[in-house]
């Protein structure tokens, strides 16, 4: 389990823009935004990073880097970038299900075409959200069973305001015996 305050495993995926992304060394001024998605075949995850998209330079005025990563191979995360069809959401392809379960991601196993049409991968990761600090510890995380009920991206960038204003620390940080 990931803790917040710690040091998150480090990420080092391939991307559809080039260089591979490696999250010790891609952080923003406050940090990376690893928005996990459960690849091409879920169409609420579509709408999720369109929604994304729309947010993203409100993320990166408050100096929040953001990636997009899933386990589909590259061919199905570059449909899926076109299919939401923004040119500044970076994407990462290729995420390995040991690393994804490494950072507490649910695996769910493929119930065969969704309602797209699209023949959902034998395994692949759950959604999760989290906001790494430049240090790479956790600052924020939200994890997912299922593709429904996200986190909602404009409620996080007013969240970040109240956050940089009141420099309010991450919680969630105590492991003692309660």
């Amino acid at each position: 389990m990931l803790i917040p305050r710690l040091k998150t495993p480090n990420l080092i995926l391939p991307t559809l823009s080039g260089p591979d992304f490696n999250l010790s060394t891609a952080s923003g001024e406050r940090g990376t935004l690893v928005v996990f998605y459960r690849g091409l075949h879920c169409p609420i995850c579509a709408k999720y990073l369109i929604e994304l998209a729309a947010q993203l330079p409100a993320l990166n005025e408050r100096g929040v880097n953001v990636i997009a990563v899933s386990s589909d191979p590259e061919h199905r995360a570059r449909t899926m970038a076109d299919k939401i069809g923004s040119d500044t959401l970076q994407f990462a392809y290729d995420l390995p299900l040991p690393v994804a379960k490494e950072w507490g991601l649910f695996i769910s196993t493929s119930r065969g075409k969704t309602s797209l049409g699209i023949e959902e991968p034998a395994l692949f990761s759950e959604p999760g959200l989290f906001l790494i600090g430049p240090d790479q510890s956790l600052y924020f995380s939200s994890i997912q069973t299922m593709p429904f009920i996200r986190p909602n991206f404009a409620e996080l960038v007013g969240a970040l305001d109240f956050v940089i204003k009141n420099n309010y620390p991450a919680r969630g940080e105590f492991t003692g015996e309660v």
